[in-house]
């Protein structure tokens, strides 16, 4: 007996994240690099569209990251986290998007990224991701 792969009316929607281009995370030097410590941002107002409905979803995005030889430049990381505004793009491609971007541009020692969103639909999501990379 065959399964049938049912298609979903998702397809598509997200294929252009990968590419997206963001405004610019700047960086500046870290000159306590041999030492550990961890920085934590917390952006208790973030929005970004339904690719489905269209419809704002609201929440909570965390970021906490060891740095390496990099540190993340705040404003440049405001004026990112603000492109995400008015883009169609899933919970779980917002926390994978940031993640990618930040680690590509400072190449911590430590990253994780939380969204924390408000509930939709009777039901709330967490999406983590989280990497030791030295």
């Amino acid at each position: 007996m065959s399964e049938k792969k049912s298609a979903s009316s998702y397809e598509d929607k997200q294929d252009h994240i990968l590419d997206w281009q963001t405004p610019p995370l700047e960086w500046f030097d870290n000159i306590y690099s041999g030492q550990n410590f961890a920085i934590d941002f917390t952006i208790p107002e973030f929005t970004a569209v339904c690719p489905k409905t269209g419809l704002p979803d609201f929440g909570i995005i965390l970021i906490q990251y060891i740095p390496g030889s990099r540190c993340l430049e705040l404003k440049s990381l405001k004026e990112y986290i603000l492109a995400f505004r008015d883009k169609g793009i899933f919970h779980e491609n917002v926390v994978n998007k940031i993640f990618t971007d930040i680690a590509k541009q400072i190449s911590p020692k430590y990253l994780k990224v939380v969204g924390d969103y408000n509930p939709r639909g009777g039901i709330k999501t967490v999406v983590t991701r989280e990497e030791n990379f030295k």
